[in-house]
């Protein structure tokens, strides 16, 4: 099996042990082999930790570092304290055994609760992958970062913090109506012990990122150009430098497809760059449009699917939830559910592209929660 097989494998493994998770799960092996950052957003219990560390016990002698941020975190909690028998010789080595210094894999949990005593030697190792403390410099093994956060930051200083993170998604609970095969598949997490999970090391890791580098992107360079100039008209910041690094997310989808050459569906990846929920839409639109008639032959799954929710399949859903709640007898068990699946339509329809059908299927949402209020 070749790496890039090897890896798909990973990909697929993690993928059937989290329902609705494979859209991150397919960007967290972008960001493995184009060597670049990922940030998760959403709310606790979204499983993002163990997402994380499902992926990492994948990596064959690959060590996982995970750590949840406070205002209070020190250094030492995170790079590893000061070698106390050196100390005693008057020199100033940290001991990092076990801490991020070491480790393949490294997830930060609510990232921007980072303080200033962290911050700086954070963003050095986020995008030099070097860990500098006094005198002290050392290169970083670790393949990629992945942090995440309930809320977005809005200091500064913490933006330069999201900057060092190219991929940002989001992380949502999952669909209600999938609620019975995530309950299956996290009881089968939890019992198991996965001796026969697939796995690559990181040495093959590292040769499939060097390998990216070699992707040709030309037959896509002038369509990637034009749209970076269409975002940046948009308002969506993509500075030089980041757009550089974009080509690394192309080469990325290129190969875990098993390519040499990017095609112009590779560009779905670009959807992922948002700087604020607000443009999480207007990315998606722009990205989506741009795909429309790409061939589908050789695409990466993810170019196949249009993130946005479609307003017909929402508004039928409205009315099988207005017909289930009108059905006499329902325990409150059922009444829950039916509400629990409405307030998840009315989420989704925050994304449908058309004001006139988001305004109208609003409406519709607003009328059946009057109906449930009434009888209540």
């Amino acid at each position: 099996m070749t790496p890039i097989d090897k890896l798909n494998a990973v990909l697929t493994h993690v993928k059937s042990a989290f329902v609705g998770k494979n859209e991150i799960v397919d960007l967290l092996g972008i960001g493995l082999l184009a060597r670049e950052n990922a940030f998760l957003l959403g709310p606790p219990g979204t499983a993002k930790s163990a997402l994380v560390r499902t992926l990492s016990q994948s990596i064959d002698g690959g060590r996982n570092f995970e750590y949840l941020l406070t205002r209070f975190t020190e250094p030492n909690e995170i790079f590893g304290p000061f070698d106390i028998r050196r100390l005693k010789e008057g020199e100033l080595v940290t001991n990092t055994e076990g801490m991020m210094p070491e480790a393949a894999l490294v997830f930060l949990d609510e990232i921007f609760n980072a303080n200033s005593a962290i911050l700086n030697s954070l963003l050095m190792a986020l995008n030099e992958r070097v860990f500098r403390r006094g005198k002290e410099t050392r290169d970083l093994p670790a393949l990629m970062f992945v942090s995440a956060s309930n809320t977005l930051p809005e200091d500064e200083a913490l933006g330069a913090l999201l900057d060092r993170f190219l991929i940002r998604v989001r992380c949502d609970y999952v669909d209600p109506d999938l609620l019975p095969e995530v309950l299956l598949a996290g009881w089968r997490l939890d019992g198991r012990i996965d001796t026969n999970r697939p796995m690559i090391t990181p040495e093959e890791i590292r040769a499939l990122q060097q390998q990216c580098r070699g992707v040709d992107l030309a037959p896509v360079r002038k369509t990637f150009v034009d749209l970076v100039h269409t975002l940046r008209n948009t308002g969506i910041k993509v500075s030089d430098r980041r757009a550089v690094k974009l080509q690394h997310l192309i080469a990325a989808s290129a190969l875990i497809c098993g390519r040499s050459e990017a095609l112009r569906s590779d560009l779905w990846v670009l959807k992922y760059i948002w700087d604020t929920e607000e443009q999480v839409e207007i990315l998606a639109g722009i990205v989506d449009k741009l795909l429309e008639g790409a061939p589908a032959a050789s695409a990466h799954p993810q170019a196949l699917g249009n993130g946005a929710p479609n307003a017909e399949e929402l508004m039928k859903e409205v009315e099988l939830l207005r017909g289930r709640w009108a059905s006499a007898g329902l325990s409150f068990e059922e009444q829950n559910v039916i509400k629990d699946k409405l307030r998840y339509v009315q989420t989704r329809t925050h994304w449908v592209r058309n004001g006139e059908h988001q305004q109208y299927i609003q409406s519709q949402i607003e009328s059946l929660w009057q109906s449930i209020l009434q009888t209540v």
